[in-house]
């Protein structure tokens, strides 16, 4: 159903660093909100880390669960790829769940939406201030 619903319509993955910034609003991630988004519970782990030191355990909740209803779930696949990805990447310094992300979007046929430095010149990025 999920390979159906991307050839339809432009999707993205969104890395932890791209939940965040729409979070807080950042103009500069507004069009995205209009295509279909997906993440991790790994990446969404991070988010809610990051909102409950800056605003609190309500807004972290809250903001969890507008992210929760389009959860992709790990497969083996993704995680032998990602290992493989970080150990050649080891001189880039990602983390083992950007790895994930970036891995899961080339798989599943996503773009993966980041700001993060490592990811700007490679390829299926659509890298984001």
């Amino acid at each position: 159903m999920m390979k159906k619903m991307i050839e339809e319509k432009k999707s993205y993955f969104l890395d932890s660093y791209a939940i965040i910034e729409i979070i807080k609003g950042n103009k500069n991630y507004a069009i995205f909100l209009d295509y279909i988004l997906a993440s991790t519970k790994w990446n969404l782990f991070e988010v809610y880390y990051f909102l409950l030191k800056m605003y609190g355990e309500n807004e972290a909740i809250n903001q969890y669960n507008n992210f929760i209803t389009n959860i992709i779930d790990i497969k083996d696949e993704h995680i032998f790829a990602a290992a493989e990805f970080r150990f050649v990447n080891t001189k880039n310094d990602i983390s083992y769940i950007d790895a994930l992300g970036y891995k899961i979007a080339e798989i599943e046929g996503f773009k993966f939406l980041t700001g993060d430095k490592e990811f700007k010149n490679m390829p299926n990025v659509e890298f984001v201030k």
